[in-house]
């Protein structure tokens, strides 16, 4: 075998000729034990995600394999027996680009080219390029850059290994005796600077936003979960509106929010946000903090699980574990309805009831409600609605007024107000009513109508109860 680290770059790099869009995915399995500490995973759904991943973006996958490994070594992650291996199908393939669907080192990273003759990126790189492929805001673009950006600093010395060279200078760019390394290095951080002072600016956008929905008196309730779990697909059947949904992972970057209006009247702003994936970059997770603090201020949190998916559990453990980052508990019963998706997909035998309750537990806080729908046929709707609206409605205070002689005429301000939960109409012809008024506007309601008074009224059962 070749000596990896006497290959030079540039005889690696003008070997290659292979076409860049054929593509051959790698995906290494520890034996014995998980590859990644805390993941349970099924093999055969990493290899089916990690040929998705790289689908995304159009390259043509000529094969996936599962690479078996006794241990990671150091210079190339593979033994040397597999490297030679795989050097030899990326030539019979002519795949220009190799995918490793695992963290590389840009030690590791640099060596395997020099073997392989190809182009290799890892599992962050490829996300990187599928998020910078799909950002279609210019927020979202600067967000993606900035991971990218930050991804790449620490990867200089494998990009620029032949300008590790000494420039002149006259000592304010930089001093004497820089390298072209280290001003390139500085160039980054001097755009990464930039990028988050733009940023800082969206931060302050989104803020004022959130305020003025407060504002308006509308509930928040954003849609997270995996990619691919259908977060898309419900948006559009609850708000029946046309946001890009499709079959395949990542299909929606940037957030988007509509009203829907719940079954007692009420509108509520729902927000679907970018999908999570195992082993999501942490420079996304920094990149994109302004975009998911939307879900972090959200009143209601419904989280969307593929519950068709072999991997379904794997999937919920990290979109918490992404979601704690943010200080936001996943299993929170109060704050969180976890929506069991594409139950289409299971055979009759195996659906689950459509509406679980929340079970308590003293240590953990117990599992939220759980409501299972089929957003692609509507199976499950009206329960999913009637279940976001009793969440966001049980915080609302109640109020019971009476209505007489010519406050009669104030009536119909009851209903603008909030929901008339019970009603009385009396042989007098006066009218009791039991009104629950959303917190932001109850000041208000006070003021027209002073003789009202805090009551629980008699209420509908509550799915979540």
């Amino acid at each position: 075998m070749t000596d990896l680290e006497d290959l030079p770059l540039s005889r690696a790099e003008n070997e290659t000729s292979a076409p860049p869009g054929r593509a051959l995915v790698l995906v290494p399995v520890l034996r014995g034990r998980r590859l990644v500490e805390g993941a349970d995973r099924d093999s055969a759904a990493r290899v089916e995600e990690a040929a998705g991943l790289a689908r995304a973006i159009d390259l043509d996958v000529v094969d996936t394999i599962a690479v078996p490994l006794g241990d990671y070594r150091p210079a190339t992650l593979f033994g040397s027996g597999k490297v030679e291996e795989i050097a030899a199908l990326a030539a019979e393939e002519k795949a220009g680009l190799v995918i490793v669907d695992h963290t590389l080192t840009p030690v590791q990273q640099r060596n395997l080219e020099k073997a392989w003759k190809a182009k290799v990126i890892d599992r962050t790189g490829l996300i990187l390029e599928i998020f910078g492929e799909r950002a279609q805001t210019r927020e979202g673009r600067l967000q993606v850059e900035l991971a990218h950006l930050t991804y790449q600093k620490s990867r200089l010395v494998r990009s620029w290994t032949h300008l590790e060279r000494q420039r002149g200078g006259f000592g304010f760019l930089g001093g004497p005796g820089e390298t072209q390394i280290e001003a390139d290095r500085r160039a980054l951080s001097e755009r990464i600077d930039k990028i988050k002072k733009e940023l800082q600016t969206v931060v302050t956008r989104r803020r004022l936003q959130r305020r003025s929905r407060k504002r308006s008196g509308h509930a928040v309730v954003a849609l997270v979960g995996y990619t691919n779990a259908g977060k898309s697909t419900l948006f559009n059947a609850l708000t029946r509106s046309g946001v890009f949904a499709d079959n395949r992972l990542f299909a929606t970057l940037d957030p988007t929010l509509r009203r829907v209006e719940l079954p007692n009247g009420t509108g509520v702003i729902l927000s679907d946000t970018v999908g999570f994936v195992s082993d999501l970059p942490t420079t996304l997770v920094a990149a994109f903090r302004a975009t998911l603090e939307e879900v972090a201020e959200a009143d209601l949190i419904l989280h969307v699980r593929d519950i068709a998916h072999p991997d379904t559990e794997a999937q919920s453990k990290d979109v918490a574990a992404v979601l704690s980052e943010l200080d936001i508990d996943i299993e929170s019963p109060g704050r969180v309805i976890e929506v069991w998706n594409k139950i289409d997909l299971l055979p009759p035998d195996e659906r689950p009831p459509r509406i679980i309750p929340p079970r308590a537990n003293g240590k953990s806080g117990g599992s939220p409600l759980v409501v299972s729908v089929a957003a692609l046929t509507g199976e499950g709707l009206p329960e999913l609605l009637q279940a976001i609206e009793q969440r966001i409605s049980a915080g609302q205070p109640v109020f019971r007024i009476d209505l007489s002689g010519e406050l009669l005429a104030d009536l119909h301000k009851l209903y603008d107000f909030g929901e008339v939960l019970k009603r009385e109409d009396r042989d007098d012809g006066s009218v009791v009513a039991w009104v629950r008024v959303p917190e932001d506007v109850a000041d208000r309601f006070r003021l027209v109508f002073p003789k009202a008074t805090p009551d629980t009224p008699e209420k509908r059962v509550d799915p979540g109860a």
